[in-house]
C-alpha cells in the first residue's frame, strides 16, 4: 500500500519546480507564508515547513523583517565568481550511538539463514543477487525519487571497487575531475587506473564556478550532499549547473551520495540523478555508515543507456560481496528495519541541532 505524500512535500515541489522553471527567477519575492496559506488553501504550519525546506536547500532565503527571496539562479553562468570562500566544517566521524542495533541485525540474519539455507552458498549473479538489487530499486523511489530498474543496479564490496568498474567501464583515457579537497581514496583508485584527474577547488556551495567551466575532464566526480573532509553541500543553484555541465559533449557524472541518508532536512536532499533528465549520471552508495563500516557493500545505478556499455566491458566480473550479506541487506530494506533505522537517526540529529542551538 503506498504512502500518501505529505502536504507539506506536495507544496516544496511546486513551488521548487516554479523557481526551476522560472516562474519565480533570481531575486523574486515569494508571498508570506500566511498568504500563501490562504491562497492555497493549507495550513499556516504546512507552508511553514515547505518554506523551510525551499531554505535549507538553497532555492529561497528568509530575510528578516523582509521576506522570503529567490536564491537559485537558473541561468548561473560557469564563469561567475564564487565571493565566498570555503567553509570548512569537518565531517565526524560515526559513533557507537549511530551504528545499526545489533538486535535487530542478529535477528534479520537468522531469518536470512532459516529462509535461504544452503542457497546462501550458490554463487551470486555478477550484478548481485536479485532480492537485493528489487530492494534498493524501490527503497530509492520511496526515499530518494530515483525511479530504476533491478537492471541498472550493480552491488559491489564498496565504493572503491565501484569506483574502478566505472573506470574501465567509461575508459581510463579519459580525464576524470574531482572535488578538492575531497575523500583521498577517490583520487588514489582512479590514479591506479591509470587515469588522469583533475583537482576542482570547492567554494562554500560546491565546486568553483570558473573551475568547472575551464575543466578539461569529461567525468565529474562529485559528493553533493557533504564533501568529505569539508563538509560542503552543493546549492541547489551549484547541482543544477553541475547537471548543465555533463549536457555539453560526451560528459558523465558519478554521484557519491555517500551518508546523505542521514540528512536533518525533513526529507531526503534530491539527488543531481533524480534531477537530471539527460541520462548521464551514475549514482553511488554504500551501508558503511547506515547498517555497518564492517559490511563492504556498495551499489551503483546506471543510466539505463549505460547498461549495454557496462555488461559489454565489464559485466564478466563476478560480484564480490557474499550472497548471505546480499540477502541479509535484502530483508533489513524489505522488512522496513533499514528505514526505522535511518528515521530514528535523524530524529536523534535534529534533536541535538536543536539542542546546539543557542
Amino acid at each position: 500500500m503506498s504512502r500518501q505524500k505529505p502536504e507539506y512535500l506536495n507544496l516544496y515541489e511546486i513551488i521548487r519546480d516554479e523557481i526551476t522553471s522560472g516562474s519565480w527567477p533570481f531575486g523574486a519575492r515569494l508571498p508570506s507564508r500566511r498568504q500563501t496559506a490562504l491562497d492555497r488553501g493549507l495550513s499556516a504550519v504546512t507552508v511553514e515547513h515547505s518554506y523551510e525546506l525551499l531554505c535549507q536547500e538553497g532555492y529561497i532565503q528568509a530575510r528578516p523583517r523582509s521576506g522570503y527571496y529567490v536564491i537559485y539562479r537558473s541561468d548561473d553562468g560557469f564563469a561567475a565568481v564564487d565571493s565566498q570562500p570555503l567553509i570548512h566544517a569537518p565531517v565526524d566521524e560515526a559513533d557507537g550511538e549511530d551504528t545499526f542495533p545489533f538486535t535487530v541485525l542478529a535477528s534479520a540474519m537468522r531469518r536470512v539463514l532459516a529462509d535461504y539455507g544452503e542457497d546462501l552458498l550458490r554463487k551470486s549473479p555478477n550484478e548481485g543477487c536479485l532480492e537485493l538489487r528489487t530492494a534498493i530499486s524501490r527503497y530509492l523511489a520511496r526515499n530518494r525519487g530515483i525511479q530504476a530498474s533491478e537492471e541498472q543496479i550493480i552491488i559491489g564490496s564498496g565504493s572503491e571497487y565501484l569506483y574502478g568498474l566505472v573506470v574501465e567501464m567509461l575508459g581510463a583515457n579519459r580525464v576524470f575531475a574531482i572535488e578538492y579537497p575531497s575523500y583521498e581514496k577517490i583520487e588514489q583508485v582512479y590514479h591506479a587506473k591509470g587515469v588522469t584527474c583533475e583537482l576542482l577547488p570547492l567554494g562554500h556551495d560546491g565546486i568553483r564556478s570558473a573551475a568547472l567551466a575551464g575543466t578539461k575532464g569529461s567525468v565529474l566526480h562529485i559528493t553533493p550532499f557533504r564533501s568529505y573532509p569539508t563538509g560542503v553541500t552543493a546549492s541547489a543553484s551549484k547541482r543544477a549547473a553541475y547537471i548543465r555541465w555533463a549536457e555539453q559533449g560526451d560528459r558523465y557524472i558519478v554521484e557519491d551520495d555517500f551518508e546523505s541518508e542521514f540528512s536533518m532536512l525533513r526529507k531526503p536532499e534530491d539527488t543531481v540523478y533524480a534531477l537530471s533528465g539527460a541520462g548521464n549520471v551514475i549514482y553511488m552508495n554504500t551501508f558503511t555508515r547506515t547498517v555497518s563500516p564492517a559490511l563492504r557493500v556498495g551499489y551503483m545505478v546506471l543510466p539505463l543507456r549505460l547498461v549495454p556499455l557496462f555488461r559489454q566491458r565489464v559485466g564478466f566480473y563476478s560480484c564480490t560481496v557474499p550472497a548471505f550479506e546480499q540477502y541479509l541487506l535484502a530483508d533489513l530494506i524489505a522488512s522496513g528495519d533499514f528505514e526505522r533505522h535511518i528515521n530514528r537517526m535523524r530524529r536523534k540529529r535534529r534533536r541535538q541541532e536543536r539542542g546546539a542551538t543557542p
